[in-house]
């Protein structure tokens, strides 16, 4: 039984990171093509469904806004798992990326866009439809070049069959949302430990405040899960999910990600994203990031 193909179609915003993501899908074992003529496309798509040989059973290619449709339509009917990753950045941050890299904007080249701000402006109206359509959205505002390759890794690895993934992310609001996240959760609401400094005679006087622990410390976790307000909201939140999951799952989409937020992204969001996370890895391949959180335990 011949395995079923593996195909990423790569785009987003100029700068936002496509080059480093094609390079990372590379060492991950695709077939990597950036700049591939679309007029080629309909040979490449039937060379691709009657190719026995494994050179092309896992292919990643970097697509333009412009030709993304056309890709898309190619390889819509083909056997494969098609997913499509979407970069994307801040403009303040793109901005600098430009400034540093001193490479020029390709709508600049163009002579599309008389400015860089005007250039990203334009193509970011231009992929609008695009990143509504993606499967997975990674917003590189904040990343490393190292964070940037471990998320690929994970929601793209040619070992694992493709599924419905959920990633959930604690932040701070403080610091801005994540703009790859579908869902967004504010639990501010919430008790919190930042504030309760006299629970820490409850764990004996020798023993860190609260408010200098994470959500990732069992003290602090304890406190958030086990409050009543805690309590009463997941008996709500936990049906809406259920519910909310499913019709994604049901209208196609193979990644959801979703964004809990408190103040400073240390206490309350985290602790919530750890309960969602062993809840829901047991119906689902799940996957949680700390934003503001430097050093997991």
């Amino acid at each position: 039984m011949e395995s079923v193909h593996n195909i990423v179609l790569v785009t987003g915003l100029s700068g936002a990171g496509k080059t480093t993501a094609m390079g990372v899908l590379e060492d991950m074992g695709y077939r990597c093509l950036d700049g591939y003529p679309v007029e080629l496309i309909s040979q490449f798509s039937v060379l691709i469904a009657d190719q026995h040989s494994v050179i092309y059973q896992d292919i990643a290619l970097s697509v333009t806004s412009v030709d993304y449709p056309k890709f898309l339509e190619a390889f819509r009917n083909l056997e494969a798992n098609l997913r499509t990753l979407y970069l994307d950045a801040d403009l303040d941050v793109l901005l600098l990326r430009y400034k540093y890299n001193r490479r020029t904007h390709p709508l600049l080249v163009l002579n599309k866009a008389t400015s860089l701000e005007e250039a990203i402006a334009i193509e970011n109206d231009e992929l609008s439809v695009v990143k509504e359509s993606a499967d997975v959205i990674i917003d590189t505002s904040r990343l490393s070049g190292q964070d940037l390759r471990k998320k690929i890794i994970t929601y793209f690895s040619v070992l694992e069959k493709p599924t419905f993934t959920i990633s959930l992310v604690s932040f701070g609001y403080r610091y801005g949302l994540p703009l790859d996240a579908d869902l967004v959760l504010d639990v501010r609401f919430l008790s919190n430990p930042y504030w309760k400094e006299e629970l820490r005679l409850l764990n004996g006087n020798d023993q860190p405040e609260l408010k200098n622990l994470t959500g990732l410390d069992q003290p602090v976790y304890d406190y958030v899960i086990s409050d009543s307000k805690t309590e009463e909201y997941l008996k709500y939140l936990v049906p809406f999910l259920d519910y909310s999951l499913k019709q994604y799952q049901l209208e196609g989409k193979s990644h959801f990600t979703i964004g809990i937020g408190c103040t400073g992204g240390q206490h309350r969001s985290v602790s919530i994203v750890n309960w969602l996370y062993t809840h829901y890895s047991q119906q689902y391949a799940c996957f949680k990031e700390h934003r503001e959180v430097r050093a997991e335990a």
